[in-house]
């Protein structure tokens, strides 16, 4: 007989999940990737951003260590509020210290404050979850609270950084357009451009390029002469040299342009022999030689005192095959803005006929534009506090324990670990948690660089905005489909009878992007149905895995086991994740994704040790 809820004010489930959700999902994001993005456009070097960021999923790999305290002190509905409360003012605490001399100190500091109190809201939300539905309801809600909580990634990583970008737009200076056009009969050469007017325009207040439109050859005189190839490498490094000396490029370390290593690292025995094995073998025009494009640019007026524009290069539209290789952020104040800077372009080789390319410089408030951003959140989390202050039920199982001293907290805290890997099945549990999405936590980490990558790389090419569209339109409605499906199948038929088709689902789907990999030059439309499957694919087997961690959930100190799993949970994403990058380097993105299909095996291996109740989560 199904287990009900008595609640002193009962609440529709949809009045309340689909925003707990997107509650827990933002911060996560905003720590994890906004952080990432933010840093970047603020000058911070990729040595420090990967050290210090890396640190900041800490909080979410060891909060089973104070989910006992949230389990035994206050209600969840309590710990939930309050935590959605104190996210709002260390949001907005974030928003009033980017603009100020030791930003990245400060919001580093307050960044884990965000980190601990988000984690704390996940073990309250999650727990609180669990009290307030009954079992086959936890079973029909699950795929929409997972749905919701992706919805809260793609917004943050799609919405939020859009905003940030119109801000920086509509705060800078007149855009600087260039369009390079790229021809096999066109010829560059292979020197710094001068201007001609070597005096401000008073009439134009933004940047001016030597020539608003570069003409390029595909290869350069005398191709793959010794000549070629030392007059490229002498451009480059006065380049670098140019920028780096005036002030326009911080130098981030010996024998780096922007963060980036200008001689590749020596690679070890080990990653050769991988790369050589198992590692795509890619055709290379060895007769041909990658051309190289230099364009000028500075600013129309004076700068005054401490007043100083930065400059973002990007590519717009266009042919991916011409790219900017060094000038992608250019610093402008006081000392150098008589001065030009420096672009180079290159110009892939292979190149038949003429295209181009279109790239703009935009030099907008960036302090001002992420500081709008986090502001946006932290008003989020205000409205969103209040709103769940009349939303939330007040289920009567969710309560605190009864005398709570400093010695009862202490054995209730060793008794709730002890109790957790004390519990039938354990092992197998932990090795379901670690495993299930070992293909996922290394695919996720690439899926972004595969669309973004050249075709000349293994990539797709495409640009941001395409990027953003796919996931946050056509991959949010796969998701959302998906998640919903999985939550009402998982209903009817209880999570076991559902366990392995979700699990060859979110398994089997990525062979959509091995797919992709061997057809880069794939119709937008194809595109399209690969990323919705893709997701589909994603939002429906996730279900399961949500299902079984509130299982292996239940019974005594529910929400702090319920913490401790998703520990096991972020650090199965976290270990495979981390080498991901460096296998995909190695091997290439066709070879990684089969390898990818390949890992479904540890997926379905795990499925087949657990043993489940029949009647787990069926109405």
């Amino acid at each position: 007989m199904e287990n009900t809820i008595k609640q002193n004010t009962k609440r529709n489930p949809w009045a309340w999940i689909p925003t707990l959700y997107l509650a827990e999902g933002l911060p996560y994001v905003a720590v994890m990737t906004l952080s990432v993005i933010m840093y970047k456009r603020l000058g911070i070097s990729n040595t420090d951003i990967a050290l210090y960021t890396g640190w900041l999923y800490l909080p979410w790999v060891i909060k089973p260590f104070w989910s006992p305290f949230v389990d035994l002190m206050k209600t969840k509905r309590w710990w939930t509020l309050t935590m959605q409360w104190l996210l709002a003012f260390a949001l907005a605490a974030i928003a009033f210290s980017i603009p100020t001399a030791f930003f990245f100190q400060l919001t580093l500091a307050v960044f884990w404050v965000v980190g601990f109190t988000s984690a704390t809201h996940d073990i309250a939300a999650d727990g609180f979850y669990m009290y307030a539905l009954s079992k086959h309801e936890q079973s029909f809600y699950v795929g929409i609270r997972s749905t919701f909580y992706r919805v809260a990634i793609v917004l943050g990583q799609g919405a939020l950084v859009i905003i940030a970008g119109l801000v920086e737009t509509g705060t800078g200076l007149e855009p600087a357009i260039l369009r390079v056009e790229a021809s096999p009969g066109y010829f560059s050469p292979l020197m710094l451009p001068s201007f001609d007017e070597r005096t401000f325009d008073a009439t134009y207040p933004g940047f001016i390029y030597t020539d608003e439109t570069l003409q390029a050859g595909t290869v350069p005189l005398d191709n793959d002469s010794v000549s070629a190839k030392e007059q490229m490498a002498a451009i480059r490094t006065l380049v670098h040299q140019w920028n780096t000396e005036n002030g326009f490029v911080v130098n981030e370390g010996a024998g780096s342009i922007n963060g980036a290593a200008l001689t590749p690292k020596e690679e070890s025995a080990f990653t050769a022999w991988v790369r050589n094995t198992f590692g795509e073998k890619r055709e290379v025009a060895t007769d041909l030689l990658p051309n190289i494009a230099v364009a000028g640019i500075r600013l129309a007026q004076p700068l005054q005192g401490d007043e100083e524009k930065i400059l973002y290069v990007n590519f717009k539209n266009g042919d991916p095959s011409i790219s900017l290789e060094q000038g992608q952020r250019l610093i402008f104040n006081a000392r150098n803005c008589d001065k030009p800077a420096y672009l180079i372009f290159r110009i892939d080789p292979k190149i038949k006929s003429e295209t181009s390319a279109t790239f703009i410089g935009t030099s907008g408030n960036i302090p001002y534009a992420w500081s709008c951003v986090f502001i946006v959140i932290s008003v989020f989390f205000l409205l969103v506090s209040i709103y769940h202050s009349w939303a939330l039920p007040r289920p009567e199982t969710d309560k605190p324990a009864t005398e709570v001293t400093a010695g009862n907290l202490l054995r209730a805290f060793l008794n709730t670990f002890k109790t957790f890997f004390t519990k039938k099945q354990a092992l197998p549990a932990i090795l379901f948690m670690l495993f299930y999405r070992f293909p996922e936590a290394q695919f996720l980490k690439l899926v972004n660089p595969f669309l973004l990558d050249p075709i000349d790389k293994g990539g797709l090419g495409l640009t941001t905005g395409e990027v953003g569209f796919v996931y946050g339109t056509i991959g949010i409605i796969g998701l959302t489909v998906g998640g919903i499906l999985g939550g009402i199948v998982a209903a009817r038929g209880g999570l076991k009878k559902w366990l392995f088709p979700m699990a060859w689902t979110l398994s089997l789907t990525g062979l959509t992007y091995v797919y992709l990999s061997f057809n880069p030059l794939s119709p937008m439309p194809v595109i399209y149905i690969c990323v919705f499957i893709e997701q589909f694919g994603y939002g429906f087997g996730f279900t399961a895995y949500m299902l079984f961690l509130i299982y292996f959930s239940e019974g005594e100190h529910k929400t702090a086991h319920y913490a401790i799993c998703t520990g096991f949970m972020a650090l199965g994403m976290m270990l495979p994740g981390m080498a991901a990058g460096w296998l995909q380097e190695a091997i290439g993105y066709s070879r990684f994704f089969i390898w990818t299909i390949m890992c479904s095996a540890a997926t379905i291996a795990v499925c087949a040790l657990v043993k489940i109740d029949p009647q787990f989560g069926k109405k």
